[in-house]
């Protein structure tokens, strides 16, 4: 600890760069320790190492500039030590997973690429580039650059960056990075008594737990000696080394254009100035490295398929990624054990469907001959269709018994209370998670004071802020309203258009249904089949298909144009930005993945009207019929479809493609397989995550989310597929980010974000879809009416129920009496409850009808009302806070408070012998009394 009493006496002071500063270094820049010049050609960018850092007008606040520190002696030793490593080091004996400078020493930190182009704005480009890293040394970053002709397709230039000390104990402080000072000495919790049942699913303990568990406290660079460092290379993890450089590269300016100052290496990558930016992985991730074996360990225990049963080590994905990665493959683990308790029940609700099918007296008397074979239907469309037999529907009214019985209506009400359950105990895994993770005292409030570096580069105006009392950048409310109204005015128009597309999709539907009766009426070919595959069912597929089609195209050109309008109105903070960019991407993907499916549920076979008064759309196209047996079983194809195509889509697009492209581009680059392929050459040939990478998997799952939830009464199996596919989503997630992209930059966060709110809204509304789901869209309803009103037969209350469902029509009264078989029958029958034509209420509604209306609103009405009262009676029984972490985390705070307090007392007494007795005196009764009322405050 004596080498960290003596940094903790360093003086704190504001730097101001001088001249001096680069002569101290370039003076042993010449020379080597024993003073003899130095062997071979050193880079120039360490002669320049932490000698200037930038003043609050570069990017950097008047806190951080405050905080620097300027050691001329320190810097000039350290910078010896590298010149006599280096003198013995040899670059052709460094390994090909080396993650360090060429000194052997310096840990590579982050890496920046660039391709040296005199015909494309080159001498531009130049410019740009050397100011840009001429402030990055200002800022005490190390710089070392690999030549062209050293790379492996001789032409990019590969930039690295080193973070020393005084760097990254200064921006750790600027940004409130919490470090450890103590191990943690709480008792853990008593261990489950069902362990051992658990034990084939566990990872070993060195994979689960990778460092022990501290006591941690904002670092701080005055009180260094309080924190637990054994060695200053590795007392910052290369997660919270590769936030810190991002910190400073997204602030740092490379100059002024057009009047503007510009910021950041995000708009150098935009403008082509670096090709790329990235931290690298620690090692290969097929074999072990002397460098770090991380990477390798998540490999092979964690993005293996093989190990799909087996728990995450989200301690490790964590420490590797940061806790923004690590929060979501936790809340997606978590996902997905929820769902095996839905899937199982929802499997049986279709098992017990398919035993009493064949008992379904509906789908019997359909089928019968006798009663379904002699029951003339009317035409379903005006022009070609024909008079058709009921029994000819026989196999889809079987089929459709699969998803529309009594199991429908406790699996609605079971999913609408697993919501709940969901939600509530998955903020209890999250706060033990921030507890666990140092996150407790994180607020997104934090983020908001840091600005986005293109907000402070566009926004030239100025105004103080309430919070920091500091000048910063803002946007004038006329601006804003005026790009809010764009924005508002896009997000309306791509809505629009995902309207016209169902309308297009429903015209489709309309027009197409004739056609598909007149070729299976007329082609022998397809009659085998024709039982199976009836006019209704072949356009409710094709027209599904197509929608899907759609659907992706459109998503493609919106995810494009979501980004576009978010950037145009400029939100202050990351926070904001990525609010924004949900709730627009959200929007437009709800309406576009579930605007099919609430057509068919909740509009379809609604407004038909009835034989010589059908109800046309655009007073040209019929609109369409519900199947004699209901609509539900055209919802679970529309549903089954668009889910299952989306999730055979999605898995295609995360991991081939990603694979293809990596392969291609290795495949062009290795042009000299003797030369040497480094480590930031291997990451380079990779994909980037990118800063929406986190976001788009978010979206995937909380779509998925609303299938299984919203429309889940027409498919109970909707919860198996999703977990079979998040099943394989985890390792194809964990696969991927571990071997075909880059290594993301590290972030923190808390918790899911705005996805919670959306995951509350959705479960809300999907109790509503699916009480309406039941009450229009299955047949449940009109049944249980006939069985306890209008049945006859006490010995079989359903029999007669198919006939008692359908009116009857005269076929006279037919304006234009349609199809080819016109003149042979004087009745038909449709889905309705109307009088019959001798009648004196001619085709007006029964009472009946009314009846069974009256028994479907007030199911609705009870159904909500039960679901949405366990809902909150669960919610209020279920505390969003384990009472033991709670109790955990007030002693940690005590403790926590107790160890900086008597640091602070320590220090005090160190200094009795310069003071007077009555100022020590002050001093001490000041400080416990401080510390007496942290511990009452805790």
């Amino acid at each position: 600890m004596n080498r960290l009493a003596k940094r903790g006496s360093e003086t704190l002071i504001e730097m101001v760069a001088t001249d001096d500063d680069i002569a101290v270094l370039t003076k042993f820049k010449s020379t080597n320790p024993e003073g003899e010049e130095s062997n071979g050609p050193l880079y120039e960018t360490n002669s320049n190492a932490g000698s200037e850092l930038p003043s609050s007008s570069e990017g950097l606040s008047s806190t951080e500039t405050t905080l620097l520190i300027s050691d001329h002696q320190g810097t000039a030793k350290r910078f010896n030590l590298f010149l006599r490593r280096r003198l013995m080091f040899d670059k052709r004996q460094q390994s090909k997973d080396s993650i360090f400078f060429c000194d052997g020493i310096r840990r590579i930190d982050y890496v920046l690429s660039y391709i040296d182009d005199p015909k494309q704005e080159g001498d531009k480009k130049m410019e740009r580039r050397k100011e840009f890293e001429n402030n990055l040394l200002k800022a005490g970053l190390e710089l070392e650059t690999e030549d062209k002709k050293d790379s492996e397709d001789g032409k990019t230039y590969f930039i690295k960056i080193h973070a020393p000390w005084e760097v990254l104990t200064t921006y750790a402080e600027v940004l409130n990075i919490k470090m450890p000072i103590r191990e943690n000495d709480i008792p853990p919790t008593m261990e489950n008594p069902f362990e051992c049942m658990f034990g084939p699913f566990r990872l070993p303990k060195e994979v689960m737990n990778p460092e022990p568990d501290y006591f941690t406290a904002p670092f701080s660079k005055q009180r260094q000696e309080l924190f637990f460092i054994e060695d200053e290379n590795t007392f910052f993890s290369p997660s919270v080394r590769n936030r810190i450089v991002y910190y400073i590269l997204s602030r740092c300016p490379y100059g002024t254009e057009e009047g503007k100052k510009k910021f950041g290496i995000k708009r150098l990558l935009s403008n082509g100035t670096y090709t790329a930016a990235y931290p690298l992985h620690d090692c290969q991730y097929w074999k072990k490295s002397k460098c770090g074996n991380e990477r390798y360990t998540l490999y092979t225990q964690w993005a293996r398929f093989l190990n799909f049963y087996k728990e995450q080590p989200l301690d490790l994905i964590r420490r590797y990624y940061g806790e923004r990665i690590g929060i979501y493959f936790a809340w997606l683990g978590f996902y997905t054990e929820m769902l095996f308790f839905a899937a199982v029940v929802g499997l049986i609700c279709f098992i017990y469907g398919l035993i009493t099918m064949t008992g379904n007296m509906s789908s019997i008397e359909i089928c019968n001959e006798s009663i379904g074979g002699e029951i003339i239907m009317c035409p379903l469309c005006d022009k070609n269709c024909e008079y058709w037999k009921l029994n000819t529907t026989c196999e889809s009214s079987r089929y459709s018994h699969l998803f529309d019985n009594v199991a429908t209506l406790f699996f609605a009400i079971f999913m609408g209370i697993w919501v709940t359950l969901f939600l509530e105990f998955w903020k209890r895994r999250q706060a033990r998670l921030e507890y666990e993770w140092d996150l407790v005292d994180f607020e997104e409030e934090q983020q908001q004071l840091q600005l986005r570096p293109e907000y402070e580069a566009k926004c030239t105006l100025k105004k103080k802020n309430p919070v920091t009392q500091e000048m910063e950048p803002y946007l004038p409310i006329t601006s804003q309203a005026l790009r809010f109204c764009f924005s508002g005015a896009t997000v309306l128009f791509w809505i629009s258009l995902i309207i016209a597309s169902m309308i297009a999709v429903i015209v489709y539907r309309l027009s197409v249904y004739a056609a598909f009766a007149s070729l299976m009426e007329d082609t022998e070919t397809l009659q085998p089949i024709s039982s199976l595959l009836t006019p209704q069912l072949a356009t409710s597929v094709t027209a599904s298909c197509l929608n899907f089609v759609i659907i992706m195209i459109l998503n493609f050109l919106y995810e494009r144009i979501a980004v576009w309008i978010t950037d145009m109105e400029i939100p202050r903070t990351h926070l904001e930005y990525e609010n924004r960019l949900t709730m627009k991407m959200f929007l437009f993907q709800f309406v576009n993945y579930y605007s099919s499916c609430f057509y068919v549920a909740f509009f379809k076979g609604k407004f038909v009207g009835y034989p010589g008064a059908y109800t046309y759309m655009f007073n040209k196209w019929r609109n369409e019929e519900c199947d004699p047996a209901g609509c539900l079983i055209e919802l679970t194809t529309q549903l089954t479809i668009i889910m299952a195509g989306k999730q055979i889509w999605g898995n295609i697009q995360e991991a081939i493609l990603p694979w293809v492209w990596n392969w291609w581009r290795r495949r062009r680059a290795r042009t000299n397989s003797e030369k040497l392929y480094s480590r930031w050459e291997q990451d380079h040939a990779l994909q980037s995550f990118g800063a929406l990478g986190l976001f788009y998997e978010y979206l995937e799952m909380v779509i998925q989310f609303g299938f299984i939830t919203l429309f889940v009464a027409s498919f109970p199996l909707a919860p198996l597929l999703a977990l079979m596919n998040n099943i394989l989503e985890i390792r194809v997630d964990s696969w991927k980010l571990t071997t075909q992209y880059r290594r993301p930059v590290a972030a923190k966060a808390h918790s899911i974000g705005v996805w919670q709110e959306i995951l509350n809204g959705m479960a809300v509304l999907s109790v509503v879809t699916n009480a309406f789901i039941v009450a229009f869209t299955s047949d449940m309803i009109p049944r249980l009416v006939y069985y306890y009103a209008y049945s006859t037969d006490p010995n079989s209350p359903m029999s007669g129920y198919i006939n008692n469902s359908l009116s009857v029509f005269q076929t006279s009264d037919f304006p234009n009496e349609p199809g080819a078989n016109s003149g042979t029958f004087t009745t038909c029958r449709y889905r309705d409850y109307r009088y019959p034509p001798d009648h004196e209420k001619k085709y007006l509604h029964t009472m009946q009808f009314w009846h069974i209306l009256a028994a479907k609103m007030a199911f609705i009405i009870i159904m909500e009302h039960i679901v949405f009262i366990v809902k909150f009676f669960v919610a209020w029984m279920i505390p969003d806070v384990p009472a033991e972490v709670k109790a955990r985390i007030k002693r940690e705070k005590y403790l926590t408070i107790q160890i900086l307090h008597e640091y602070e007392l320590n220090k005090l007494k160190e200094n009795l012998c310069n003071r007077t007795d009555y100022q020590v005196e002050k001093e001490v009764i000041a400080t416990q009394g401080k510390r007496d009322l942290a511990q009452v405050m805790a």
